[in-house]
């Protein structure tokens, strides 16, 4: 595993971490020394651990470091941050920064290493309260937010259709560079999954929204 949770302070002091698109230029020279340096022993990379918590907890709700976040949504009272805004912006980073560094070990590497490269996401699966639409469209919601947030992009090259629609002009977009760069850079699939859980549909007011919220609206 290349990447978890551990961003060096001075990149975030100098340009904000994940928060800029500096980052994957960074990120593929760290890759790029881990390949070199490791690549004879390593057969299975993971470049970045569980990439939707980093971002929710780093940028939403404040519990990791840097902690950022901004009221009501955080679980702690932060300084500085945007909830309704940075985890997208974060993930955006590190999506771009996974694919480079695949194309990079792809090009560079895997012809004499033999080795693959995956992500890895954590995962809550989740079921229907009842079997009314409402419900079912709330758990299809979850699982586009939660797990497809990751996958789809490196699968299809964009984001699900209902983060779009309910996130709006706050996702980041994918150019047709980027997105053709993206799509297919998974050798594999690396899951942490730990428990599900019931999902029911609860119509929110529009207005202001963290990541939670906008899962919730309808």
């Amino acid at each position: 595993m290349i990447y978890q949770l551990d961003l060096p302070q001075i990149l975030e002091d100098e340009y904000g971490g994940w928060l800029s698109p500096m980052v994957v230029e960074d990120f593929t020279a760290y890759a790029d020394v881990c390949f070199r340096e490791f690549g004879d022993r390593v057969s299975h990379w993971t470049t970045l651990d569980e990439v939707n918590v980093a971002a929710i907890g780093s940028y939403d709700n404040g519990q990791i470091a840097p902690g950022r976040c901004s009221d009501p949504f955080g679980t702690k009272k932060c300084t500085v941050g945007n909830s309704s805004v940075e985890p997208y912006i974060a993930a955006h980073n590190m999506l771009l920064a996974h694919a480079s560094a695949t194309r990079l070990y792809r090009e560079k590497y895997q012809a004499v290493q033999k080795g693959v490269v995956g992500i890895n996401i954590y995962t809550m699966w989740s079921y229907p309260l009842t079997n009314s639409t409402a419900d079912l469209e709330a758990t299809q919601r979850f699982l586009d937010f939660y797990s497809g947030w990751i996958l789809e992009p490196l699968v299809f090259g964009d984001y699900p259709s209902v983060m779009k629609k309910n996130v709006g002009s706050r996702l980041p977009s994918f150019s047709k560079v980027q997105s053709e760069a993206i799509r297919g850079t998974l050798d594999f699939i690396g899951i942490n999954h730990y428990y599900s859980f019931y999902v029911n549909d609860r119509p929110l007011e529009k207005g202001i929204r963290d990541f939670s919220l906008d899962i919730a609206a309808d």
